[in-house]
């Protein structure tokens, strides 16, 4: 048997330093990380050895296995010494795709020239980004509207998508909020582009956005997608875009507490949650979606192993839902079989990137009869219609 030596490369662990990889200093190698990864429940992926390699500026930028990471956080919240696993992630990926070193997977190249060149992730055309809206008679931010609602990529373009945001309109209608929407101005949050590690892209996205909501007095800001919220609200403030963001997971608990809507239809389903990344690991919101739930006459709601702070991710944050992701190694078809083991009806979302991803995994299995994915707003907006 026969050893290599490598020398570690002092430049590439500088480089990686500067692309925002400072954490990889305070990684001691114990291991958690690998140990609580979701990825070694479906394949192998050693996470500890990865970010070693970083350490010692010995990454193989080639490598397919520096894009698997989905920034879920799980390691994140169990790691001893705080290390933040995805920003270190994160650092690898800017070599890639600002150093321009490696290989970038090829439909994650498909999305970015997407972002870049029509300022969605989709190649959907920008003129036809509030075509979602069109029958809802939704009127036109401006100065003296209290709200922007901002749908994100997914539910402006996606077919099954759209459905989310045309629900939180009609939702905000019936209750009297006043809000509005503006038009092809606006662009992609960029908050999975980020994750992604095309940096200088996401800036120049989250700076579109800026000067778009900006010049258009917003102040407040209602979203349906956690990652747009967790962008906007805990990242563009990095470049001067301060607004107070909103989750409708929030806005609709409240308006249920208040009295302005009012679930009064019967819904006689059995319901599991599944708990988002963004939504609960990284925004702590737990709480609101179940209470929504429980406030639907006729609703039984009940949980599956992993959830809350230990919810298994649907495999889609990071720029993982524009990749290809081998059947049997898909966490959202893991996902699916805990909600039907304790016999739910309805697997309810309250994320975008959940929602492609169940309903993707949903057909492949051939399971659309046993189970339906709903998103929470679209459950609510069922409940107040009788």
């Amino acid at each position: 048997m026969t050893t290599e030596t490598v020398t570690p490369s002092q430049e590439v662990a500088e480089i990686l330093l500067q692309q925002g990889g400072e954490m990889l200093r305070e990684c001691y190698q114990c291991g958690t990380c690998t140990a609580i990864c979701p990825w070694n429940q479906v394949t192998t992926f050693t996470i500890r050895k990865l970010i070693h390699k970083a350490q010692m500026g010995l990454v193989d930028f080639e490598d397919q296995e520096i894009w698997r990471c989905v920034g879920c956080r799980l390691c994140v919240d169990r790691c001893p010494r705080g290390v933040d696993v995805p920003k270190v992630i994160r650092a690898i990926r800017r070599v890639v795709m600002d150093v321009g070193a490696g290989v970038v997977p090829h439909a994650l190249r498909i999305a970015d020239k997407n972002l870049a060149g029509v300022g969605n992730p989709l190649g959907e055309p920008r003129e036809k980004r509030n075509d979602w809206a069109k029958s809802l008679d939704v009127k036109t931010f401006t100065k003296d509207t209290e709200f922007l609602y901002f749908a994100c990529c997914y539910q402006c373009y996606d077919s099954r998508c759209r459905a989310i945001s045309r629900a939180a309109v009609n939702i905000l209608k019936k209750a009297k909020v006043d809000f509005g929407i503006l038009g092809a101005e606006q662009v992609c949050c960029g908050e999975s582009l980020r994750k992604a590690g095309h940096e200088s892209l996401y800036q120049s996205l989250a700076r579109t956005n800026i000067e778009v909501f900006q010049q258009a007095g917003v102040k407040k800001i209602l979203v349906t997608s956690p990652h747009c919220l967790h962008t906007f609200r805990d990242e563009y403030g990095e470049f001067g875009g301060n607004f107070e963001v909103i989750h409708t997971a929030q806005y609709i608990s409240t308006l249920i507490e208040e009295g302005r809507i009012k679930p009064t239809k019967r819904l006689g389903k059995r319901v599991t949650y599944h708990d988002s990344c963004c939504l609960g690991r990284y925004a702590g919101m737990y709480d609101e979606p179940r209470q929504i739930l429980q406030s639907i006459p006729g609703l039984e709601l009940v949980e599956m192993r992993n959830t809350c702070q230990y919810a298994l991710c649907c495999g889609g944050c990071a720029g993982r839902l524009w990749q290809e992701t081998l059947k049997g190694e898909r966490f959202a078809e893991t996902r699916i079989e805990q909600a039907l083991e304790i016999g739910a009806s309805v697997l309810a979302v309250y994320c975008p990137y959940c929602m492609v991803n169940f309903e993707d995994s949903l057909l492949s299995s051939g399971k659309s009869e046993s189970l339906r994915i709903a998103d929470i707003t679209e459950l609510v907006e069922e409940a107040i219609s009788a």
